[in-house]
C-alpha cells in the first residue's frame, strides 16, 4: 500500500495539529492531577448521574478500586497525551482516549434538569466538551496523521516495507 499522497499538505497539517492539541489537553489534564496530592476520582464518581450513576458510585465503596481509578486516569491520561503529541504508538493512546472519554460521559451525561456538584464550564445539552473531545479522537483514529509526520512513522516503517512487497 502507498501511503504517499493520501491527505493533502493542508489536511495533514490540520490533522497533525488537532492530534497535538488532543495531545497536550490529555497531557495537562494528567500532570495536573499528578501534582495535585489532594486529586481524587472518589467526588466525581459520587456525583455521577444517569442510567450508569449507579455502578460509577458503586466503585466509591472500594477504597482500593478508587486508587486504581485515580491512577488511570492521572497516568493514563498523562501517556495518552504524550503519546498523541509525539506521534508514538497513537492508534493505541486513540482507543485509551476513546475509553476514557467514554467513561466520562456517561459518568456526567449533559441531561435536562440534572445538575452536578462540579459545575461545567457551560450549558450543555446532550453533547458537551467530552462528546466533542470523543468525536475528534474518532477522526484521529481514522485519518491517521503520525504514520506521516510523529514517532510512528519511524517504528512502523519496517512494518509498511514488508507489506508493500
Amino acid at each position: 500500500m502507498n501511503r504517499k499522497n493520501v491527505y493533502s499538505r493542508p489536511q495533514l497539517s490540520c490533522l497533525v495539529i488537532l492530534r497535538i492539541l488532543i495531545g497536550w489537553y490529555f497531557m495537562y489534564e494528567g500532570l495536573a492531577k499528578i501534582f495535585n496530592p489532594n486529586w481524587s476520582s472518589y467526588p466525581y464518581l459520587l456525583d455521577s448521574k444517569g442510567f450508569f450513576a449507579p455502578i460509577f458510585i458503586s466503585l466509591t465503596d472500594y477504597p482500593f478500586l478508587v486508587d486504581v481509578i485515580n491512577y488511570i486516569n492521572m497516568y493514563g491520561l498523562t501517556i495518552i497525551g504524550l503519546c498523541m503529541i509525539l506521534g508514538c504508538f497513537v492508534s493505541i493512546a486513540n482507543i485509551g482516549a476513546i475509553g476514557l472519554l467514554s467513561l466520562y460521559y456517561l459518568s456526567h451525561p449533559p441531561l435536562i434538569g440534572v445538575h452536578y456538584l462540579i459545575p461545567p464550564e457551560g450549558s450543555y445539552l446532550w453533547v458537551d466538551k467530552n462528546l466533542v473531545m470523543l468525536g475528534a479522537v474518532l477522526v484521529q483514529h481514522f485519518f491517521p496523521s503520525s504514520h506521516y509526520i510523529g514517532i510512528d512513522r519511524y517504528i512502523f516503517r519496517k512494518f509498511r516495507k514488508t507489506q508493500e512487497q
